[in-house]
C-alpha cells in the first residue's frame, strides 16, 4: 500500500492531506472535571437525563402557557390599560386562573433554576464555590416559588 492509500484513508483528511494518522494521532481533550477517586461508582445515577428532559418538556409548557397568557392578558382582555387590582381580584376567583398562574409561576422557576444549576456546575471551578451558589440558587427557587404560591392561593380581593 502506498502512503497516497494510507494517507487518504486517514482521519481528518483535507484535500489529500492527513491531519492525524498512526504516527501523529489526534490530541486528547480532557473533561473539565474528571470523576476522582473519592467519587463512588455507585453514585451515577440518570438525573442528568431527566433534567435535560425536564428542560425540553417545560420550555414547550411555558410557550404555550406565556403566550396565551400574553394574548388574553394583552388582546382579548383590553391590553396593559387595564390591568389592575381589581382585574387581578376577579381573574383569582377562577380556580381555574389561579391553576393556569400557579402552573405558569412552578415551570418557569424550575425551569430557570435548573438552567442556572447548569451553568454554575459549568463555570465554577472550586467544589466549594459550586456547592454555595447552588445552595443560594436552591435558597432563591425554593423562597419564590413559596411565596408566589402563597400569594396565589391566599389572594383577597378585600383587602382594606
Amino acid at each position: 500500500m502506498s502512503s497516497e492509500t494510507s494517507s487518504a484513508a486517514a482521519i481528518g483528511d483535507v484535500e489529500g492531506v492527513s491531519l492525524y494518522d498512526v504516527d501523529h494521532p489526534a490530541p486528547v481533550i480532557e473533561p473539565p472535571r474528571k470523576r476522582t477517586g473519592k467519587t463512588p461508582k455507585g453514585s451515577r445515577t440518570n438525573f442528568e437525563m431527566y433534567a435535560w428532559l425536564f428542560m425540553r418538556l417545560s420550555g414547550i409548557v411555558l410557550v404555550v402557557l406565556v403566550l396565551g397568557h400574553l394574548l388574553i392578558q394583552l388582546v382579548l382582555d383590553g391590553g396593559v390599560s387595564k390591568i389592575g387590582f381589581a382585574f387581578v381580584a376577579g381573574r383569582w376567583a377562577s380556580p381555574f386562573w389561579q391553576a393556569w398562574d400557579l402552573i405558569m409561576l412552578w415551570l418557569a422557576m424550575l425551569h430557570g433554576g435548573n438552567g442556572l444549576r447548569t451553568v454554575i456546575n459549568d463555570y465554577a471551578e472550586r467544589d466549594n464555590t459550586r456547592f454555595w451558589l447552588k445552595m443560594l440558587l436552591y435558597t432563591a427557587t425554593v423562597f419564590t416559588v413559596l411565596l408566589g404560591t402563597l400569594v396565589i392561593f391566599t389572594f383577597d380581593p378585600n383587602i382594606r
